[in-house]
């Protein structure tokens, strides 16, 4: 092997010139506008119209692109499977779940106000107007939250 120094190209030198020239090949064919097009087109659309739907005959593609079945499968893998939607579509379930728990917290707390307001009347029946505005306001605000933990189970459900 001659020296670098000498000024001639090395085995690893010629052998990276032909990568860049395997490359450079590889680009072309794969930027072509035809496929440019098809790919954009397809990564604006929906997600699941871009997997329900049919792959259509494109006239602008040539043979020369690849195949469109070829074409689908590879932007298939990139998009998310039927089996990640189920689990997602469980933890939208769980969560909502989860999120309606305060709704029976809601219900015990009201209870507790009403059953606060018969034990402190039959004690002092005199402050029964005062006990009873208390009671009407622990009542709306034990209900405000279960209202507000099931506007959050309903978002879960329904905006994500």
């Amino acid at each position: 092997m001659r020296s670098i120094a000498s000024g001639s190209t090395s085995a690893f030198e010629a052998a990276q010139n032909h990568s860049h020239f395997k490359m450079f090949t590889c680009a072309k064919f794969v930027s072509t506008p035809a496929l440019v097009r098809a790919g954009s087109r397809s990564l604006y659309r929906p997600l699941s119209a871009a997997v329900l739907s049919r792959p259509e005959a494109k006239p602008e593609v040539s043979g020369a692109v690849l195949p469109q079945s070829a074409f689908t499968q590879a932007l298939r893998s990139f998009q998310t499977s039927a089996v990640s939607r189920d689990i997602d579509t469980a933890a939208k379930f769980i969560g909502a779940g989860a999120a309606t728990v305060g709704v029976a917290g809601s219900g015990a707390g009201i209870g507790t106000v009403f059953g606060s307001l018969i034990i402190g009347y039959a004690r002092n029946p005199s402050l029964k107007q005062q006990l009873f505005s208390y009671a009407i306001l622990g009542f709306a605000l034990s209900e405000a939250m279960g209202l507000f933990c099931l506007m959050v189970a309903f978002l879960i459900l329904f905006a994500m």
